[in-house]
């Protein structure tokens, strides 16, 4: 297939329709549930049936052109083409993936068995031919297909000037799922993420910019402002989503702009305007002023306004560009979803919010603990004029415990906490204090102001007594038992449809009795880390993923990293920086994983040892289920449906390293009604059981060798997962979160014997 450019499509296309009498026609109704026998005639109705852009099948099916994702076994179609005049070699063009019958305006006219790998043509019959006419013609076409890749793609042409036929076009629609959360139904522009997004620095003068925006599509060569807007956004949800309310896909040749207006009162201070997350690059403009630029979908960023904001009315603009793929860190986002990858997430997808902060202010703090020692170190790093020292209270509840007063910003202020009033930290007694955080000029006088928490505890490793080595918390084992968490919703996508929905499953984990969550290639909103820390669940976090992959080959000797440029390793560096940055203030979160099944896995050694330096308190996970270098502090392996791990392969280059299962399970259990697609195959890790008897017994069976790996050294497991996520119906509760496949208190009797 030749990629053409669109201009050269469209001459093409003029070129087909007057010399060979008709055009490549790309626009077909299709259904994937059998239909009335006369639906290859002229006179069916066929407007319930789905639109699609042909060709249809599964991406990477070999020599395909793939307009429409199709995945079950059987599609029917139908299209309209007009002729002005009959070919003077009527032919069919063809690919197909794998039986298929073809109908021309009703009349049966070719059957064919097995499939194809490219396009072939074949000459109509004087009799098949004469079904043609000149005007409006109908072809319909059947496929059928039983396993493997699939296509089906189907034009009438002129065997003597067989057409290229051009890139399919891309539909901006998403799929559009019924399945909504209850929390996604009661969303509102007036109750869209009002919580405050920041608890590790609050302040009280903040405003939320949540809420409807105004938004337009542009091509990406364009710079200036829109003068007409497209219609209306609902914040924090990404462009895709349901509760956004726009519903489209952005393309990597378009630009997307959001327009709001704000009142801002005169302070003696300054502004700041906060972004929890913009995916990917973005410019923001205030009153037609260029504030800043931010590339990274993934973390928080803002910007100082003052010098651009008036008293009074303020105008906003934030323009967006996203390619998805490439180099960009995107997780499981692609351009066409299928399988284990999802709908694409584009522009702002979480809270956007500004804040009124003095001349000089506290613009970060660090905090690092120590439970032996019963010690706290509070760092900050401050903006504006230098400031005197600074101050910290350590209070549990209405209780003041310990407090210090640093002379100096370059050393952390280290607070003892007496031991009479020491609580650790952990899953079972997830104990937060609580900071006020003071900076003080040369008077004394405090010039900015802070609240914050923290949770006193210590992550480290352990030999048991048959040597292998264990988790420790608080210097005892702990066995990490948790699932794979994705962190996606049926209705925001990336962006969870509330606060309360997003506790309401990690809640739910710690009621089935799992310690400890495998946070998978996201990072959350910062509330969500705020809520393991208060629930009690430790955190494996992931890095977001992106790029090319080496071969993986999961734990053998001598594995390969891929190949970058140096510019976008810099810039992975920059956002694997981000996230620790953000997020090491929180004392669920135990573990750093920087790379997953060798996706975008390069300059691992480099890229582990610095992990381990920049936070030498955590273990360091550096490739999650391979490819496994000996760097950090584990060696993790996937192993689907069953647990098993290959300890054949060690031979001495596993010691000195936890060994733990990273994924296993994947259990698929569909459940009819809250399903994203029910017109695709849905699928979980070693096919579906025929019912839910079945279901629990397999997911009893990798629990029992799970239990039987962990006395033969294996120091955590991580099951496959929380909820199903589109197509995947492996989730332990569906993706809409309304249907519990297995009960909380019959999954924590059942991982009793895990985590004794």
């Amino acid at each position: 297939m030749i990629t053409r450019s669109l201009t050269t499509v469209f001459l093409l296309a003029a070129f087909i329709a007057t010399s060979l009498a008709q055009e490549v026609v790309d626009d077909w109704k299709y259904t994937l549930r059998k239909p009335n026998n006369n639906w290859n005639q002229l006179e069916f109705d066929a407007k319930s049936w789905k639109t699609g852009l042909g060709g249809f099948g599964t991406v990477g099916t070999p020599g395909s052109r793939i307009g429409t994702i199709w995945s079950t076994q059987n599609i029917w179609l139908r299209k309209e083409f007009q002729l002005k005049q009959l070919p003077s070699k009527p032919a069919i063009l063809i690919h197909h993936d794998e039986d298929c019958e073809i109908f021309i305006n009703g009349q049966p006219t070719i059957s064919l068995n097995g499939f194809l790998t490219q396009y072939n043509v074949i000459e109509l019959s004087g009799q098949q031919a004469s079904a043609l006419k000149v005007g409006k013609n109908l072809l319909a076409v059947h496929c059928r297909q039983t396993g493997g890749g699939q296509t089906i793609d189907v034009h009438v042409v002129d065997a003597t000037q067989v057409p290229t036929l051009p890139t399919p076009k891309r539909d901006t629609r998403p799929f559009e799922s019924e399945l909504i959360t209850q929390w996604g139904a009661e969303v509102t522009a007036d109750n869209a993420w009002t919580e405050y997004p920041r608890p590790h620095m609050q302040r009280k003068q903040w405003t939320n910019l949540n809420g409807h925006w105004d938004y337009a599509i542009s091509p990406v060569a364009r710079r200036d402002v829109p003068t007409k807007w497209d219609g209306k956004i609902l914040v924090p949800f990404c462009l895709e989503s349901k509760l956004g309310g726009v519903k489209r896909l952005l393309e990597g040749t378009e630009a997307l702009w959001y327009h709001r207006t704000v009142d801002l009162p005169k302070i003696d201070g300054k502004h700041l305007l906060h972004f929890e997350a913009v995916d990917y690059r973005c410019e923001v403009f205030v009153n037609g002023k260029s504030v800043g630029n931010h590339q990274g979908g993934n973390t928080p960023f803002s910007f100082d306004i003052s010098e651009a904001a008036t008293v009074g009315q303020n105008e906003l603009v934030v323009r967006v560009e996203d390619e998805t793929e490439k180099f960009q860190l995107r997780g499981k986002q692609v351009l066409n979803a299928h399988g284990i990858w999802y709908t694409q997430v584009s522009g702002i997808w979480q809270t956007v919010w500004m804040e009124s902060v003095p001349q000089t202010y506290i613009r970060k703090i660090k905090l690092a603990t120590r439970a032996d020692s019963a010690e706290v170190d509070v760092s900050v790093v401050t903006e504006g004029a230098p400031a005197a020292k600074f101050e910290v209270f350590v209070n549990d509840g209405a209780t003041k415990v310990a407090a210090g007063q640093s002379e100096s910003f370059r050393q952390p202020n280290t607070v003892a906490i007496p031991r009479d009033k020491l609580k650790l930290w952990s899953p079972d007694s997830p104990h937060l204090y609580d900071l006020q955080i003071r900076l003080l000029d040369d008077s004394g006088k405090v010039v900015d102001q802070v609240e914050s928490y923290v949770g006193v505890r210590t992550v480290g490793k352990v030999k048991d007594a048959d040597g292998h080595w264990r988790f420790t918390l608080n210097g005892k084992p702990i066995f990490h038992w948790g699932p794979l968490d994705q962190g996606w919703w049926p209705d925001g996508l990336l962006t969870p449809p509330s606060d309360e929905a997003m506790t309401f499953d990690i809640a739910w984990l710690k009621s089935a009795g799992f310690n400890m969550i495998r946070k998978h290639i996201k990072v959350e909103p910062r509330r969500y880390y705020y809520h393991c820390d208060r629930l009690g669940m430790m955190l494996w976090q992931d890095q977001v993923s992106g790029g090319p992959n080496p071969p993986w080959t999961r734990l053998v000797p001598d594995p390969k990293d891929a190949e970058w440029p140096e510019s976008h390793h810099e810039q992975f560096m920059i956002e694997l920086e981000r996230m620790i940055d953000g997020l090491e203030n929180h004392p669920s979160i135990v573990c750093w994983v920087p790379f997953n099944e060798a996706w975008g896995q390069h300059m691992t050694v480099e890229i582990g040892k610095w992990t381990v330096k920049r936070d030498p308190s955590r273990h360091v996970n550096v490739a999650s289920g391979g490819n496994f270098w000996p760097v950090g502090d584990i060696v993790d392996e996937h192993a689907y449906p069953h647990p098993s791990f290959p300890f054949d392969l060690d031979k001495g280059r596993f010691d000195g390293f936890i060994k733990v299962m990273g994924e296993f399970g994947g259990h698929g259990y569909p459940v009819a009604g809250h399903l994203w697609d029910n017109d695709r195959d849905n699928w979980g890790y070693g096919g579906l059981p025929k019912d839910e008897a079945e279901y629990k017994e397999r997911y009893q069976t990798s629990i029992d060798k799970l239990v039987e790996l962990k006395k033969q050294g294996i120091a955590a497991g991580v099951y496959t997962q929380t909820t199903d996520v589109e197509i995947e119906v492996n989730g332990l509760m569906t993706y809409d979160r309304k249907v519990i496949k297995i009960p909380a208190d019959e999954l924590k009797q059942i991982h009793s014997a895990v985590t004794k």
